[in-house]
């Protein structure tokens, strides 16, 4: 009976020994976790922060490209009046040109006639 008692408590020991290793090897493993946890979290917020400062900088762009679609359109506008009054310019320059000369042949006709009278 003593023989078996002391075989039944080195069983004991080699088991309790064996779960305090398994305990150990565990909390390791949940430390070993916890730390790869916080390194993710952290990359995370990083990550975060870029995309967070990305999207401001979209932002500025966007508006950016706003205030230029207006001032394009401000100088299509421009432009447009521009051609107009250009066009406009080229008729009348073509009006006066034909009217110069009407006026050189009236007055090369009005000449020769005053002179011989």
């Amino acid at each position: 009976l003593h023989h078996q008692a002391e075989q039944t408590c080195r069983q004991l020991v080699r088991t309790q020994e064996e779960h305090e290793r398994l305990l150990q090897a565990a909390v390791e493993q949940a430390e070993g976790l916890e730390h790869n946890l916080r390194s993710a979290e952290a990359l995370l917020a990083e990550r975060a922060a870029q995309l967070k400062d990305t999207q401001a900088q979209l932002s500025r762009n966007k508006l950016l490209i706003k205030d230029l679609c207006e001032e394009n359109r401000g100088f299509a506008v421009a432009l447009q009046a521009a051609e107009l009054k250009q066009k406009s310019t080229e008729e009348k320059n073509q009006l006066l040109e034909e009217q110069a000369s009407a006026l050189k042949q009236l007055i090369g006709k009005i000449t020769p006639a005053s002179l011989s009278g």
